[in-house]
C-alpha cells in the first residue's frame, strides 16, 4: 500500500477565494464592450449635435441642380427678412430636420423645386448626395431621407412686382 501524499489532500477554498473566482468567471463570460463604429473607439467617444447633421444635409441638398430653395413658405419669408437686417443671418439648416441616434440618423428635407426639373430625378439626387455627404462627414449611417416638395418655382416668379401691368377693362 502506498502512503497518501500531501498533494492528494484537497483544501477547500475560503469565502474570499470563492468570491474572487466567481468574479473572474463572470468577467470571462461577459464579452468586452464592442467598439461601435468610427465614433466610438478605444480612445474615446465622439458625439455630434443634431444641428451639425442638419447643416451638412442642407448644404448637400442645395448642391443639387433643380433645388430652388429650402423649407416651406414661412421659413423662406423669415430667411429673406433676416437677409435684409445687418448682422443677422438666416438659418442655413432651414428646411431640414434630423432624428439622430448614436450610430444612425433619419433626415427630412423640405424643398422648392425649379420648374422644368423632374421631381423624381431631383429627389433621387438629393437623397444620394445627402447620404453620401452625411455618412462621409459624420460616420453616421443614414437610414432614410424623406423629401417634401412644398412648391414649384416658376420663371415668372422672378419678375419684379413693380413692373406696370395692363389693366383689363
Amino acid at each position: 500500500m502506498t502512503q497518501p501524499q500531501m498533494n492528494d489532500k484537497i483544501i477547500k477554498p475560503t469565502g474570499e477565494e470563492i468570491e474572487r473566482q466567481s468574479k473572474r468567471q463572470q468577467a470571462q463570460a461577459e464579452p468586452e464592450e464592442q467598439l461601435v463604429g468610427p465614433l466610438h473607439t478605444e480612445l474615446g467617444k465622439t458625439t455630434i449635435e443634431d444641428r451639425v447633421v442638419q447643416k451638412i444635409a442642407s448644404i448637400a441638398a442645395r448642391e443639387v441642380p433643380g433645388v430652388y430653395a429650402m423649407g416651406n413658405a414661412a421659413r423662406r419669408t423669415f430667411n429673406s427678412l433676416a437677409d435684409r437686417i445687418p448682422g443677422a443671418s438666416a438659418n442655413t439648416a432651414g428646411g431640414v430636420s434630423v432624428e439622430k441616434g448614436e450610430q444612425q440618423t433619419a433626415i427630412d428635407v423640405s424643398i422648392v423645386i425649379s420648374y422644368g426639373f423632374s421631381i423624381v430625378d431631383v429627389s433621387s439626387d438629393i437623397r444620394s448626395n445627402i447620404i453620401s455627404q452625411v455618412e462621409r462627414a459624420t460616420g453616421l449611417e443614414v437610414i432614410e431621407v424623406n423629401i417634401d416638395v412644398t412648391d414649384v418655382h416658376l420663371p415668372e416668379d422672378d419678375e419684379d412686382d413693380n413692373e406696370p401691368r395692363e389693366d383689363l377693362k
